[in-house]
């Protein structure tokens, strides 16, 4: 992957970079703040952007919906000390691939990295059942009023694998259809379960105990 650096902390960038680039990953560039990133983003067409959020000029949130307004391509995942709930689920609605705290081991930074390089979202348990707590209220609530329409046996498979961080491809080859039947499923699950992206899919799975163990951190 060819990834873009912003961060505020030149330190930490530095230190980042060196690990990527150990790894064998192109650090392309660095942004200092979220008007930098959109800048270098529009410049460097990265395939990923790691993304800080308490940064000056604009913060990494607004970054975020700047970028994949106009570049919705370009993976985006938070890289943060904040795990404030208000933070994360801006940075999904954002439109954000994953949300990692810096606590995190190198081991563990490794296998999200990897994760979303496969098209699949890096969320750890905890986080993914925040999210599944601030849209179950709503999704309850449309299906008391409406019914939530029931989905089809493939549509359920496709909600599993999914759950057990698939991606369409993977899918697509483990039942046997084209990637692009899988990501119609995809879609039509989004639209009957009002949802919005596969990191709320995953939470919804948790929740329901498809996925038994919760999600993979």
């Amino acid at each position: 992957m060819r990834i873009l650096l912003s961060d505020d902390h030149a330190l930490f960038r530095d230190g980042l970079a060196s690990l990527l680039k150990a790894w064998g990953m192109e650090v392309v560039g660095e942004a200092s703040d979220g008007l930098e990133a959109v800048d270098k983003a529009r410049l460097l067409q990265p395939d990923l952007i790691l993304m800080d959020i308490n940064m000056p000029r604009c913060d990494g949130l607004g970054a975020t919906r700047r970028i994949k307004a106009e570049m919705p391509q370009i993976k985006v995942v938070m890289l943060t000390v904040s795990d404030d709930s208000d933070d994360l689920f801006d940075a999904i609605k954002s439109g954000a691939q994953g949300y990692m705290l810096k606590d995190l081991s190198s081991e563990q930074f490794m296998e999200m990295l990897q994760r979303v390089a496969r098209g699949e979202v890096a969320l750890s348990p905890t986080l993914a059942t925040r999210i599944w707590n601030e849209f179950s209220r709503e999704k309850a609530k449309r299906r008391t009023e409406a019914g939530e329409e029931s989905l089809t046996a493939r549509e359920m498979d496709v909600l599993h694998l999914t759950a057990e961080g698939k991606s369409n491809k993977e899918m697509a080859s483990i039942l046997h259809i084209s990637e692009n039947t899988a990501t119609y499923h995809m879609k039509n699950i989004l639209a009957k379960l009002h949802l919005k992206n596969r990191a709320q899919v995953v939470a919804y799975a948790y929740r329901e105990g498809i996925l038994k163990d919760g999600p993979a951190s």
